[in-house]
């Protein structure tokens, strides 16, 4: 198993987390070891290393923390708008964004989002937000946007699931930084205020 590790930055973003789970259960061990030689055993001894060194580099990331995408295209993306209009990601290219990933049907998401509406009005001028609406019909998210006063930021339909998977988004609430080189930060719970107004605030100093 693999020691997680954490980059220096601010809260939560760039957090990075390899995790090596049972490499050691059944495949660096053969079933009979009597027969096999001294060599042999010191050869597997070093194929098993270099294994586990491999899985620890990777870029990967256990469940239930933070994840990164560094990549510049992964933000990008198209859509529909709750109110029918086509949405382009590539119109923010070179800006910071904060993407709330909510469902119409989440208490969670309906206490915070008094919380996003107000961050997202205070950095209205810096930072865009867009809300990724999922898990339900267009008729309730118009009503949660309706019901929770967030209808000052857009809110993307995203009905079949589509956008959340390319962003690695597998419940709800969830929210993916985008910095204005396009690298995305995925946090997958909710926010306090504070909490979102310092991850927001990073991106203006990123």
């Amino acid at each position: 198993m693999c020691i997680p590790s954490s980059s220096s930055g601010t809260f939560w973003a760039g957090w990075r987390v390899s995790l090596v789970e049972n490499l050691s259960q059944g495949v660096c061990m053969p079933a009979r070891t009597s027969r096999l030689a001294p060599r042999t055993f010191a050869t597997l001894g070093v194929v098993c290393a270099l294994l586990i060194l491999t899985a620890c580099s990777g870029g990967g990331t256990s469940g239930g923390g933070s994840q990164d995408t560094s990549s510049g295209g992964a933000a990008s993306f198209t859509g529909t708008t709750l109110e029918g209009a086509s949405f382009d990601s590539s119109a923010l290219d070179g800006q910071p964004a904060v993407l709330w990933f909510w469902a119409p049907w989440c208490t969670v998401c309906r206490a915070e989002a008094p919380d996003v509406a107000a961050v997202a009005e205070e950095f209205s001028a810096d930072v865009t937000f867009v809300g990724i609406a999922g898990r339900g019909e267009v008729g309730p998210m118009r009503q949660f946007v309706a019901d929770t006063g967030t209808g000052g930021f857009e809110h993307v339909s995203d009905v079949d699931g589509t956008l959340w998977q390319q962003f690695g988004v597998v419940s709800q609430p969830s929210f993916v930084f985008v910095d204005s080189s396009g690298q995305t930060t995925l946090v997958p719970s909710g926010l306090s205020a504070d909490e979102l107004r310092q991850m927001t605030k990073s991106l203006l100093s990123s």
